[in-house]
């Protein structure tokens, strides 16, 4: 696929939000559907933190989460997942074209090497972006007592720990994400172009 031939999602502002707006929105549906395995995942990985005696699993965490703090517990946190989605999802995906055809430009290729680049570097991006709400997300998601909601944590985390607290954790998160969406986008855009 060619710059010059093909102008792409990219050709009109009503496109690039649309495409940006679609991904986002996908995303999120996805973590919207998943989030009460996502905050299961979150208690299972903490669970030895102050604790002691044999780990629990998947099944007696969920009971022991909708017993003690009721089934309103499983969406913990879900505001600020579904904000991260909607700007990761349209980040991570949006971002990928627009750089893939950035690098065709400035170095006259298209082979895979600038794909697996271009996809790197939307998803450093957008885990730079929105790792704020990836941190305020795990908080809610193990305090059952957090009332205040997520102004009121993101507050505290500031007040208690300063602002950039709310980017531990980045530098991993930022090559997983990088590796993950430079190897999925790529090798989806393979895969389009051949032909069964």
């Amino acid at each position: 696929m060619g710059v010059k031939n093909d102008p792409g999602w990219w050709a009109s502002p009503s496109k690039v939000a649309s495409h940006f707006g679609t991904s986002g929105l996908a995303v999120a549906a996805a973590t919207g559907i998943t989030h009460p395995i996502d905050v299961l995942k979150v208690r299972l990985q903490m669970q030895l933190v102050g604790q002691r005696g044999p780990l629990s699993g998947m099944g007696q965490t969920f009971a022991r989460v909708v017993r003690k703090e009721g089934a309103r517990s499983l969406y913990l946190g879900l505001t600020p997942a579904l904000t991260r989605s909607v700007l990761y999802g349209g980040l991570r995906l949006g971002l990928y074209e627009p750089s893939k055809n950035f690098c065709e430009l400035a170095f006259e290729s298209t082979n895979i090497f600038m794909k697996i680049a271009s996809g790197a570097v939307s998803g450093v991006f957008a885990t730079l972006l929105t790792n704020p709400m990836e941190v305020l997300k795990v908080r809610l998601q193990m305090n059952n007592n957090a009332r205040r909601g997520a102004i009121g944590e993101l507050q505290k985390i500031a007040a208690k720990e300063g602002v950039l607290a709310l980017w531990k954790g980045v530098g991993p998160e930022m090559a997983r994400a990088g590796a993950l969406t430079a190897s999925q986008l790529a090798t989806y855009d393979e895969f389009k172009r051949v032909r069964f």
